[in-house]
């Protein structure tokens, strides 16, 4: 099984009084110590108006799993944003340029509901592990 390695690097000369560098890694696991999550979708999807949709259902996983999502808004329009929910709680919004990667439990109803800000085209590409 492929070894899944998620890293992430935030940095800032301005935030604080003192430069700000952070990285961090992590290897992705399976339940318990097995390595390498397998990509369950991975797609693109154009939105067109501003009806929430299932972006990803609980169909194909399971709720014991260490499944991860990642979800991104490609827009360079900082200004337009999708809402983001799991189950019928409101987790945030994704403005043009942002991402999100967190665990999911997959439960019975936690499906990922995603909600455009405007009816004009607008993107967001999406990677479900499990």
């Amino acid at each position: 099984m492929a070894t899944t390695t998620a890293t992430i690097n935030i940095a800032s000369a301005d935030l604080t009084d003192n430069i700000l560098n952070l990285t961090n890694t992590a290897t992705l696991n399976k339940r318990g110590n097995e390595e390498g999550l397998d990509t369950i979708i991975s797609a693109t999807k154009t939105f067109t108006s501003t009806s929430a949709v299932d972006l990803i259902a609980v169909t194909g996983f399971t709720g014991t799993a260490a499944n991860k999502v990642y979800i991104a808004n490609t827009s360079a329009d900082t200004t337009t944003y999708f809402t983001i929910g799991i189950e019928s709680e409101e987790v945030g919004r994704l403005y043009g340029g942002d991402w999100m990667f967190i665990p999911w439990d997959a439960d019975t109803d936690d499906d990922i509901t995603i909600t455009p800000s405007v009816a004009t085209a607008m993107t967001c590409e999406y990677i479900a592990f499990s």
